[in-house]
């Protein structure tokens, strides 16, 4: 529970429905047909992540929000974060970031990075990230995207 939401694990057999929040959250930005079929395979939630423990959801029976927190010695990379968009500016972007920020810190991890889209660049900056440089796209080739991190 984090702010009153509970967050948990994400269960195998789960991943189809992570999948579909995640791209549901990313085109609620506006983004076109073609675009969202390019970033299906990088938006895809793999079954080894969820086993792994790398995917939290926020919500009991129907997801709301995701994150992905991917550990490599001090640093935790955010892979996914995502807000169903029926449910955003409810706390629950908030409240996924602070359970993630605490396992990073489980963990060990001294920072955070990840690349953004543009569209939740504010949303980071709230959340103590800093763009630090840009990083290219894994799903539109040419396009670059803000490298955000924060030092825990």
């Amino acid at each position: 529970m984090q702010d009153g939401i509970a967050i948990r694990p994400a269960r195998p057999g789960e991943e189809s429905e992570l999948t579909a929040l995640a791209l549901r959250s990313k085109a609620s930005n506006g983004y076109d047909e073609v675009f969202m079929a390019a970033c299906v395979a990088e938006l895809t939630v793999p079954a080894e992540a969820v086993a792994a423990g790398e995917v939290h959801v926020a919500g009991e029976d129907v997801a709301q929000g995701m994150y992905r927190l991917i550990v490599k010695g001090d640093l935790g990379h955010v892979e996914d974060m995502f807000v169903d968009p029926g449910a955003k500016r409810g706390g629950i972007g908030r409240a996924l970031w602070m359970h993630m920020e605490a396992r990073a810190r489980e963990h060990g991890c001294k920072r955070l990075e990840l690349d953004a889209d543009p569209f939740a660049v504010p949303f980071y900056k709230a959340m103590g990230m800093k763009i630090t440089g840009e990083s290219p796209s894994g799903s539109i080739p040419g396009r670059m995207l803000p490298r955000m991190e924060k030092a825990l």
